[in-house]
């Protein structure tokens, strides 16, 4: 199933569990307002290229619509749709005053120069800047983006509308990016994980970890797990799988990795089958890779008792279903991984009052608000008697709908 049908599956499931009006429900799904806009730059040759951007902008009841812009050579609007709407839930779930919104361009960005790229976004940016703003969208880095992207937008928005640096977020600490920004999203797995284990009254320490995917998220979780005294037993990425049942020394694996693009080769553990990390034993897994690898086929095989899902969607419904037959819990992504959208808000905060914070004081409120939203979900689960996937849903399509209906959706 892919991303889009498995979201709107599981807002159908909440609307039902709310109770929601039919008409109410179809207006909630359909976006805001879909931009496609075409770039042509000058490549480095002379030749011209064009691309197509875009930009689904999803929801606005709660506040200005958040979301990732990605350079991926398979930009697929419903893909694009799909996460356009999980951000709005997910805001509404992290309890920030966003709405949704998703975007980006059909391009490899392997096979642009950087001042290919740097004209690509310029240009992308000059079709959609009176559609963005502080208080309108704000866009962030997604796959194949980053600060340097997100610091051209800035620019180029500068251009039209004067200085205004909250019109993105994820930029570089010298153009008003946060502090802990980098390491947000890892960090939100962490304290969701607390969170979720300390109502099973268990700790981090001495539990046994499995972290598929070793890039942004998965090494910050890894690292943060480690300092708090996890066992990260087995990791894997692009480059193979490897196993250290006494605990893989993570700071080591972090300097080999950079050195070797890649966790292969580590001396401090065995290298096994990629395809078997998600089936190890461990008491927790956190899958932090791609969408759709606990699926029917190996959900069975899975031996964790926790399922932390730090990735966007890597469990299928049908898997969902085998493994609450199981008994195993599963940390839904809409707010599993919501650290990183909480501190972009941060730093919007931090932009808009011209006050920049420092890394303790973003930590800190990072594990207030991840706090907070797993009480809030578990409160919805016990409302509705339903697991926690369908308490994050229908937390934050609640949270939506209320700010739809009383901003007066039928006039």
């Amino acid at each position: 199933m892919n991303a889009l049908a498995a979201t709107n599956r599981n807002f159908k499931l909440a609307s039902r569990l709310l109770g929601l009006d039919s008409k109410l429900e179809k207006s909630l799904l359909i976006p805001f307002r879909e931009i496609k806009v075409e770039c042509t730059i000058p490549k480095d040759d002379g030749t011209l290229a064009s691309f197509v951007g875009f930009r689904v902008q999803h929801d606005n009841a709660r506040g200005p619509m958040k979301g990732g812009i990605r350079y991926h050579p398979e930009v697929d609007p419903d893909e694009v749709n799909a996460l356009a709407q999980l951000m709005t839930w997910k805001t509404a779930v992290a309890n920030i005053p966003y709405g949704g919104a998703k975007g980006g361009i059909g391009c490899d960005p392997r096979q642009l120069s950087l001042s290919e790229l740097e004209r690509l976004t310029r240009v992308f940016t000059q079709k959609i800047h009176d559609l963005i703003g502080v208080s309108t969208d704000v866009p962030a880095p997604d796959m194949g983006t980053n600060a340097q992207t997100m610091a051209w937008i800035l620019d180029e928005y500068a251009k039209f509308h004067g200085y205004s640096p909250a019109v993105v977020t994820g930029k570089p600490i010298d153009l008003g990016g946060s502090l802990g920004r980098e390491a947000a999203t890892g960090r939100g797995v962490l304290f969701a994980t607390e969170a979720l284990l300390n109502e099973h009254g268990k700790s981090i320490a001495g539990q046994r970890f499995v972290v598929q995917g070793f890039g942004n998220v998965g090494s910050w979780a890894a690292q943060l797990i480690s300092e708090n005294g996890g066992k990260v037993v087995a990791v894997s990425d692009i480059s193979g799988a490897i196993k250290n049942s006494k605990g893989i020394d993570i700071p080591s694996l972090l300097k080999h990795s950079v050195a070797n693009r890649g966790v292969k080769g580590f001396s401090g553990a065995d290298p096994i089958d990629p395809n078997s990390i998600l089936v190890e034993d461990c008491d927790v897994l956190i899958p932090a890779a791609l969408g759709g690898v606990i699926n029917r086929e190996n959900a069975n095989e899975i031996k964790a008792k926790f399922i932390v899902e730090a990735a966007n969607h890597p469990t299928d419904p049908e898997a969902d279903e085998i493994l609450s037959k199981k008994g195993v819990t599963i940390l839904p992504d809409i707010y599993a991984n919501s650290g990183g959208v909480t501190v972009s808000y941060f730093e919007w905060v931090q932009n808009i009052q011209g006050f920049m914070w420092d890394e303790e004081k973003v930590n800190n409120e990072l594990r207030t608000y991840m706090t907070n939203g797993f009480k809030d979900v578990k409160e919805m689960c016990r409302t509705h008697n339903c697991d926690l996937r369908m308490g994050a849903f229908t937390l934050g399509v609640n949270r939506v709908a209320r700010a739809t209906v009383l901003r007066g959706w039928e006039a």
